[in-house]
């Protein structure tokens, strides 16, 4: 997925964030709302991810260095799970120590039909920006259903404001809701309620993100590209056997090292120039594939 592409979602998760957060606020001071509250906390949090996120893209775009000569794409890991545990986290402990607290000493909702009118308005804006975000990850998606891209991407930029924007939007359905039943009902446990499941709807996404950031940290797998290399060498008239290969996402960029039992008695020429051309085709095959390491064995 070109960077372009993820940092016109990211901008246009900050924009919209920040604009409901705005919003929810005033609502939350002006109503009395814990949901309101909890929701306003959880977009201005979203409004840091989205800073945290392009800073880390900016960094992993450094270029490569004698100390750290495959760059720095990997920081986009980092400060991707800084966001999952941090602000996704503060957010939904947050939320629900507010719902807590709400419940505990109940307050009176004021003006919910004001409230109510701001969250729908949000929920527009929201959507809004979750189609920004999964347009971005079309190409890159393709044919996977959105969990299983989830599962499998290395954009972890695009994983999370894909992650907030559903959580956002979730969030204010329950906040819509618990905030209709107190309207109804005039029982403020049920806004107190809201702000509970605001927060831990917000603490699953965090654990969701950071264990799929944390897989990438410590060296996923790029399983597309894996299999099509595995299919391309074994059709190769010079290859008897692959032994092992590995194709290891590292930012926007993948390494790939392979071990493989190559024709007896070729001459030492003949194997270079076979290697040398295998390892063209793979980076031409494989847009994001920047380093092929190519070793001669006959076991594993």
């Amino acid at each position: 997925m070109p960077h372009s592409s993820s940092i016109t979602a990211i901008l246009y998760a900050f924009a919209a964030n920040l604009g409901i957060a705005l919003a929810k606020a005033l609502a939350a001071f002006w109503t009395g709302s814990g949901s309101l509250l909890a929701e306003a906390v959880h977009s201005f949090a979203d409004c840091g991810n989205q800073v945290l996120l392009l800073v880390g893209m900016k960094r992993a775009g450094k270029q490569a260095t004698h100390k750290h000569p495959m760059g720095f794409g990997r920081e986009s890991y980092i400060w991707s799970m800084m966001v999952a545990f941090t602000l996704f986290s503060v957010g939904g402990v947050f939320s629900v120590y507010e719902g807590w607290l709400r419940y505990a000493n109940p307050h009176e909702v004021d003006n919910a039909g004001v409230a109510v009118v701001i969250l729908l308005i949000a929920v527009g804006l929201e959507y809004f920006s979750l189609k920004r975000a999964l347009a971005a990850l079309a190409q890159e998606q393709g044919e996977r259903s959105l969990w299983q891209w989830f599962r499998e991407t290395h954009s972890s930029e695009l994983m999370v404001v894909v992650g907030e924007d559903l959580a956002a939007l979730l969030g204010l359905i329950i906040a819509l809701i618990m905030l209709g039943l107190t309207l109804v009902t005039g029982n403020t446990a049920y806004d107190a309620l809201g702000s509970a499941l605001i927060g831990l709807l917000l603490i699953s996404v965090a654990v969701l993100i950071g264990k799929e950031v944390h897989s990438l940290l410590l060296g996923e797998t790029a399983e597309d590209i894996r299999n099509d290399i595995q299919r391309y060498l074994e059709s190769q008239a010079c290859v008897v056997r692959v032994l092992n290969l590995w194709a290891i996402n590292h930012g926007n960029r993948v390494m790939v090292t392979v071990k493989a039992e190559l024709t007896p008695d070729m001459r030492v020429t003949d194997a270079v120039r076979e290697i040398n051309a295998m390892e063209q085709q793979i980076k031409q095959d494989h847009a994001r594939v920047q380093w092929v390491f190519f070793e001669i064995d006959n076991a594993d």
